[in-house]
């Protein structure tokens, strides 16, 4: 019986799973976009037990001859091109030191043991391919068995020194325990920044992972992968942030946009609004925007998300709001020269700059009627900020808390890359608007604190030297000076409370409200209170304890408040002090105009405003 001769295009059942690896890993969306030069070698030319070796120059040699899954392959070629795409061959990356050569410039020196700097960047490797939990991993997670967040080459690197770690058990890497799998390491690679010398690896790490990013929230929201598919030029203007402009890029990633004519004649949206509930941007085709016009439009709306217009409203006509947002808005986007604006929509003022959109909507609340007949994106006296399931309503909400802690962090990553980079201008104004977002807010009640404590300094104790008692009266001659507290009328150390009892104001808010009140007075050292009730008229009355002004409380409801009469009647009386404090408890349902003459704050419920723009502080509690 003849022999049968082996095919010659038959490949070996390790080849095979090889193969089926780096097909794997060609649809993982991050890993498939980073480069490195695939190279199948034998067991002939580097063992059995040595999986892959990644070179300096860039390529990655691979066993077939390895005993390795299709999932472990895919493993180990991501572990390889990673060390490419974090610069681990980069001498500014390694541990050294900066020499200073004779023209004055300097230079960084690598002095590190080369297979501790290869079991350091091997730990980094795999810890953050057991994070995107990506493949089959040939290796223990490092976080079992290292402490801290392991985030860092050269910290690892550090701790491995200080515990005498010698860097022969390569066992996080993808060779075997006594080879390195990173070679080239005695020649670090050495860029030029004079002559625009960047690494490769790294740059194409950066714009893998802004695709990769694109790619995974397609994926979720249902929608075919970015790069399989064709954009509109709204998408292609949003795909422009995330490749150019590291500021909103992270906001254009969370974003899906639609172009759908159809909803937005439902919707009555001229050109364009943002859903901040449902991360998404519409997008009037009809209107006929140029590219450089959709890159301002929608920068514009990643703006009004990414700041959290939609939650700072708190009480405001939803309306001027968005008008005074867009002000500003649109007055940064003309200093960053972002795209070009449009003609129609459009608002911005040259002399509005610099101004938060909480101080401007003060400033413009009196010209209502000239500012509810201005278009917005959205278009005439409509609101290009929406919240809620495609209802365009304008109202604020707390339904997408977690989108909103995404909004603020994608801005903060993108302007601490800005900071570290350089890249760009951004306003001064916008840098504040961002850091101040991710500061939580000072709560009312410490605001309130502090306010007492501007108006009731501690009482100051006083040195005297009256006579000595009796016990001391073996040395009469020995002055011997004491503390005493400073002898101060009642009514010298006072404040004044109106508080507005009108059907309108709920009686849980209001003892909420001076339950503080009374406990920062205590605090104080403040005997007594001057109060006056109001609703339809003022009542005086008179002096109370702090602790005793909730219990005198009573919601008469009478119809409107008027609160001008409670003040005019503590400064006209002549037991109260000239320069005592008034704190006023309303719910915003009060007169368009008041004339308050000395030092005041008011005490409005969280979601309520005042009908003017008040001179004193204003403390909004809950």
């Amino acid at each position: 019986m003849a022999n049968k001769k082996k095919s010659p295009n038959r490949i070996s059942p390790g080849e095979e799973r090889l193969n089926h690896g780096i097909a794997l890993q060609r649809k993982n969306p991050l890993i498939a976009r980073l480069n490195g030069t695939l190279q199948v070698c034998g067991k002939q030319a580097m063992g059995r037990e040595t999986a892959a070796l990644v070179h300096s120059s860039g390529t990655i040699y691979l066993n077939k001859d390895a005993l390795l899954s299709p999932m472990e392959w895919a493993y180990t070629i991501a572990h390889c091109k990673l060390h490419l795409a974090f610069g681990h061959f980069d001498a500014e990356r390694m541990p050294g030191y900066e020499k200073e050569l004779p023209d004055g410039s300097r230079q960084w020196v690598t002095s590190c043991n080369q297979p501790l700097w290869n079991m350091a960047c091997d730990i980094y490797v795999s810890k953050f391919l057991y994070d995107i939990k990506f493949g089959s991993p040939t290796c223990a997670n490092p976080a079992d068995s290292f402490p801290g967040s392991l985030t860092d080459e050269r910290k690892i690197y550090q701790y491995l020194m200080e515990r005498g770690f010698s860097g022969k058990n390569q066992s996080y890497g993808t060779a075997c325990d006594t080879v390195m799998d990173m070679q080239g390491l005695e020649r670090p690679l050495i860029y030029d920044s004079k002559r625009n010398q960047v690494n490769e690896y790294m740059a194409n790490f950066a714009y893998a992972l802004a695709y990769s990013v694109s790619d995974v929230v397609s994926e979720a929201g249902g929608h075919e992968a970015v790069s399989h598919r064709k954009f509109t030029q709204s998408e292609k203007a949003a795909q422009w942030f995330i490749n150019h402009y590291p500021l909103l890029g992270g906001l254009a990633a969370g974003f899906r946009i639609l172009e759908d004519y159809r909803l937005c004649m439902a919707e009555e949206i001229s050109i364009a609004a943002v859903n901040v509930d449902e991360a998404e941007i519409y997008v009037n085709p009809a209107a006929g925007l140029s590219f450089e016009e959709l890159k301002f439009v929608l920068a514009h709306e990643f703006l009004h998300a990414g700041l959290c217009h939609h939650d700072r409203c708190q009480g405001r006509d939803p309306y001027l709001w968005n008008i005074v947002c867009d002000y500003v808005i649109n007055g940064w986007l003309n200093d960053m020269g972002i795209g070009e604006m449009p003609e129609r929509g459009l608002l911005y003022d040259e002399t509005l700059k610099n101004i938060s959109a909480e101080n401007l909507y003060d400033r413009m609340v009196k010209d209502l009627k000239k500012l509810s007949k201005l278009d917005t994106f959205r278009g005439y006296q409509k609101g290009d900020i929406m919240s809620g399931s495609g209802s365009g309503s304008s109202q604020t909400g707390h339904t997408a808390t977690s989108l909103d802690d995404f909004y603020r962090s994608a801005l903060q990553n993108g302007l601490e890359y800005y900071c570290q980079t350089g890249r760009g201008y951004i306003p001064a104004g916008l840098i504040e608007e961002i850091r101040a977002l991710a500061m939580p807010p000072i709560p009312w009640d410490v605001r309130l604190g502090n306010w007492f404590d501007c108006h009731f300094a501690p009482l100051e104790k006083r040195r005297t030297y009256a006579r000595p008692s009796r016990r001391q009266g073996s040395t009469p001659d020995i002055p011997r000076p004491s503390y005493v507290t400073a002898d101060l009328s009642a009514h010298s150390r006072t404040f004044g409370v109106v508080i507005d009892t009108s059907g309108s104001m709920n009686a849980k808010l209001i003892g909420y409200a001076l339950g503080a009140v009374a406990s920062y007075a205590v605090a104080k050292e403040v005997p007594y209170a001057r109060v006056v009730f109001c609703d339809a008229a003022a009542y005086d009355a008179g002096y109370l304890a702090p602790e005793d002004i909730a219990g005198r409380v009573q919601v008469r409801g009478r119809g409107g408040t008027v609160l001008q009469p409670g003040v005019d009647l503590l400064v006209g009386a002549a037991d109260f002090p000239k320069d005592g404090p008034i704190l006023i408890i309303t719910d915003g349902f009060i007169e368009e105009h008041m004339s308050i003459r000395r030092a005041h704050a008011f005490l409005v419920p969280r979601g309520r405003r005042l009908p003017f723009r008040p001179k004193g502080d204003v403390f909004y509690f809950q």
